[in-house]
């Protein structure tokens, strides 16, 4: 093992770059949580009205429909065509994650992955084994699985175990059997799958990723000939196996993050200290050169050592 690698993980990004820039878009994303959420609340909570509606379906200041796509999708093919509306705000859903990338819902919106994050957080310092892990693609058996089960009985069937919908419609109309749901996804991602439900069950994050497959907002590994190998973004990454390609490709190999398993998290770019990583958009492929060695400075020859 490297000495790099034995130290606390963002630790030298800290040292190096400072507390903020070190934690930066995990801040961001959890602001970006709490405001969404919060839109949903005022409402119910204090009577300002400018979201009504839940993730899977809402209207913003009475005019703007936004639906989810994938909750949409179950309820056609459960044979409830939608109205004008609901089509429409699918419709732009559909597009603002095509465009900027779908598994962005997953770290900048979703109410559960702070759940998640707080079970890996926890699963990491109790010093936990990685316990049971799933197939990455079953999650997209059970998206299938979801989408046939709704076509069978004429049901939204996602939408009665979601633990997003359950926890988002619980915090605006009353928790209720949601607190239940929700803890049973943290105790699944701490005791029995580090990082379970989100890398590897996840429905709704198996349907976003398919629909930013093609997404313009990237990360790149553009200076990754400066890689120290201290392992800090594999550590910190949720869906670990997408760095590999980008940052260990020789050559002209792409430093794109092209996997639509990533979610757009920025945390390597935060805890690495070199700034391998940055956000940019899927044109952009270009590489840094490694950095030059600074030239050695002439020294004079050795001459005799005067005396007195």
């Amino acid at each position: 093992m490297k000495a790099k690698t034995a130290l606390p993980v963002g630790y030298e990004a800290i040292q190096d770059k400072g507390w903020w820039l070190a934690h930066r878009f995990l801040i961001l994303r959890r602001l970006s949580q709490a405001f969404f959420l919060a839109l949903f609340l005022l409402g119910p909570w204090f009577g300002i009205w400018w979201v009504e509606g839940t993730l899977a379906g809402s209207r913003t200041f009475g005019v703007l429909p936004l639906t989810d796509p994938f909750v949409l999708l179950q309820g056609m093919v459960a044979g409830h065509w939608p109205e004008m509306t609901a089509l429409m705000g699918a419709v732009i859903v559909l597009a603002v994650y095509a465009l900027i990338g779908g598994r962005l819902y997953c770290s900048w919106v979703c109410p559960i992955n702070p759940v998640t994050d707080a079970a890996h957080w926890l699963h990491e310092r109790l010093g936990l084994q990685k316990g049971w892990q799933p197939k990455r693609h079953t999650r997209l058996w059970l998206m299938g699985a979801v989408l046939v089960v709704s076509a069978l009985t004429g049901v939204v069937a996602g939408e009665i175990v979601n633990p997003i919908t359950m926890l988002h419609r619980g915090l605006v109309f009353g928790i209720g059997f949601a607190w239940a749901l929700v803890l049973m996804v943290f105790l699944f991602d701490l005791f029995v799958s580090r990082r379970g439900w989100c890398g590897h069950l996840c429905p709704v994050g198996a349907f976003y990723g398919l629909l930013g497959t093609g997404s313009l907002l990237r990360v790149s590994a553009s200076r990754r000939a400066a890689c120290d190998d201290c392992m800090d973004c594999f550590a910190v990454c949720p869906e670990n196996h997408v760095i590999a390609p980008a940052l260990r490709g020789k050559g002209a190999a792409t430093p794109l993050i092209l996997s639509p398993d990533c979610t757009n998290c920025g945390r390597c770019i935060d805890v690495c200290s070199v700034d391998v990583f940055s956000f940019t958009h899927r044109f952009d492929s270009h590489i840094e050169a490694p950095p030059r060695p600074e030239p050695v400075a002439n020294k004079p020859a050795a001459g005799p050592i005067p005396e007195g």
